[in-house]
């Protein structure tokens, strides 16, 4: 008869979860023991890193992917990434190891205390079997749940002792693998005839996607759909992928995450039309209206807890690249002119290394199949202005604001796209959060570019405590870190640019190099 770790890894495979992310602890060595054949670990030094190159993976590849974390103080070290993972959606099974059934009354050392509990708020499902015979069907489980709108990551805690098990039914095992589930739900028929016929009657209506648009294979439909109806389109506030084509000249930008400044910026509309974004995603407390006087609000998600929340609006539960399709079917094309393009931001030129002039370097060198990813606050809005985002899944960002994402999900981006090129570029302070990322890089040979904006400080904090009236706050000066160094410590190249010139030079080596690279670039605010 099979052992509960035969059924387990068979079933993983007839999953397709056969990548396996971790950082082993002595409760996982059981299932860790010998990998059978197809299955691939990928380490990183510590569960931050970890569930950062997880996150990364699933974003880009869409699936069910496997995350073995150590014990309880070792989930915790994922948690801070595991805010991320929630809210960007990303369908992650974490699994970590429980001490031995027997000695879980006593609570030795490295027992997972309320092991359903530690995770939570921040997954969707979390389980530790009440028999070492169900472990598989928990395993299932979790891998359904976490695709299934809206998707995002579960739980299963496995006592050590139960892999080694006897399993009661092989054969129901293989059943539980080979189910098919069609994960992705049509909006009701009169609801879309409703939202066409409001899109056809609106005086001046306005889109705004938002990344589950792009998650789930709207990118371009929003395009047809802004083209056909002549819609304006802005992105949805505190992104963290892109939704919409950066230089079309329907887009209009990104929305400020504050109340009152993001419905000025939509003043004048009727209507708008947001797919695939909460409403809103805020940041800063700017209270005021959610959208200006007079205008109404249509959300499409699948996401039913954005739709419970949302202040204001109608809405529509549906898959956003399914009703767009099904839109574009049901409108003909606007008789009013197409917007027109904004202006481009002018060439920026130094003094040093300011936010444009990065930014324009970057847009410049970079190959047209570079993902970026993006972890730099202090240069976001410079990015959003002047790179061009020009096809799906082509940019990632923290979801949650957890720092650490930028070093470690690029490494995870590069893995579900062998070859491709990969630029992280990421804040001096978020970068120390994962910084191991680096040696995981390095020990595989990605081909991973980060470019470390170094301004030595937490700088955007420095921007909060003027808003904040803040100014005395300590530990917002970051003196002494040797990127470079710690890069060649971890096997990584780097190099430190020392101008324009040089930062084109050595980004434009890096991003065509077969190994992982690292380049420093020290980072001049004007003002600062």
């Amino acid at each position: 008869m099979a052992t509960v770790r035969e059924c387990s890894f068979e079933l993983l495979r007839s999953l397709g979860m056969t990548t396996v992310f971790g950082n082993p602890g002595s409760n996982e060595l059981p299932f860790l023991d010998g990998l059978p054949a197809g299955f691939r670990y990928v380490e990183g030094l510590q569960e931050a890193a970890v569930l950062g190159m997880a996150d990364g993976y699933a974003q880009v590849t869409g699936r069910a992917t496997l995350v073995n974390l150590h014990a309880s103080a070792g989930l915790g070290n994922a948690q801070g990434m595991l805010v991320n993972a929630r809210t960007a959606g990303s369908p992650l099974v974490l699994t970590s190891g429980q001490q031995v059934r027997a000695a879980l009354p006593v609570e030795p050392l490295l027992t997972i205390v309320d092991a359903t509990v530690q995770p939570r708020p921040l997954v969707k499902g979390s389980w530790e079997p009440a028999r070492p015979q169900d472990v598989p069907a928990a395993l299932a489980r979790a891998a359904r749940l976490a695709v299934l709108p809206r998707s995002g990551p579960t739980f299963v805690s496995v006592p050590l002792d139960d892999w080694a098990a006897r399993a009661d039914d092989a054969e129901a095992v293989r059943l539980l693998g080979g189910r098919t589930i069609a994960t992705r739900s049509a909006a009701d028929p009169e609801a879309l005839a409703r939202l066409a016929e409001r899109l056809a009657q609106a005086r001046n209506p306005v889109l705004v996607v938002g990344e589950d648009t792009d998650a789930c294979g709207g990118f371009d439909l929003a395009v047809r759909l802004a083209e056909r109806r002549a819609l304006p389109v802005w992105h949805a506030p505190s992104p963290y992928r892109c939704a919409f084509p950066t230089r079309h000249p329907a887009f209009r930008g990104l929305l400020t995450p504050g109340q009152a400044p993001l419905a000025r910026q939509l003043d004048g509309h009727d209507l708008v039309l947001v797919v695939g974004a909460p409403v809103f995603r805020y940041h800063p407390y700017l209270p005021g209206p959610v959208v200006p006087d007079g205008a109404q609000l249509v959300l499409v998600t699948a996401d039913t807890d954005a739709i419970a929340r949302a202040p204001v609006g109608d809405a529509v539960l549906g898959d956003p690249a399914l009703v767009l399709r099904r839109l574009l079917d049901m409108l003909p094309q606007a008789d009013r002119p197409a917007p027109e393009r904004r202006a481009a931001p002018e060439p920026a030129r130094g003094p040093g290394l300011g936010p444009e002039v990065i930014a324009d370097i970057v847009a410049r060198v970079m190959p047209d199949d570079t993902t970026v990813v993006w972890e730099c606050p202090v240069i976001e809005a410079a990015l959003w202005q002047r790179m061009p985002v020009t096809r799906p899944a082509q940019w990632f960002g923290p979801g949650g604001g957890g720092l650490g994402f930028g070093m470690s999900a690029a490494v995870g981006v590069q893995l579900a796209r062998p070859g491709a090129p990969v630029l992280a570029v990421v804040g001096d302070g978020s970068a120390q959060y994962t910084l191991p990322a680096l040696w995981t890089a390095a020990q595989l040979n990605l081909p991973v570019t980060w470019l470390i904006v170094n301004n030595g400080a937490y700088a955007v904090l420095k921007d909060f405590g003027r808003l904040l009236n803040t100014p005395g706050s300590p530990g917002l000066d970051l003196p002494g870190i040797d990127h470079v160094a710690l890069a060649a410590g971890y096997g990584v190249r780097a190099e430190r640019a020392t101008d324009a010139t040089a930062l084109t030079d050595l980004l434009h080596s890096a991003l065509r190099s077969p190994d992982p690279v690292l380049v420093d670039a020290p980072f001049n605010h004007r003002g600062r």
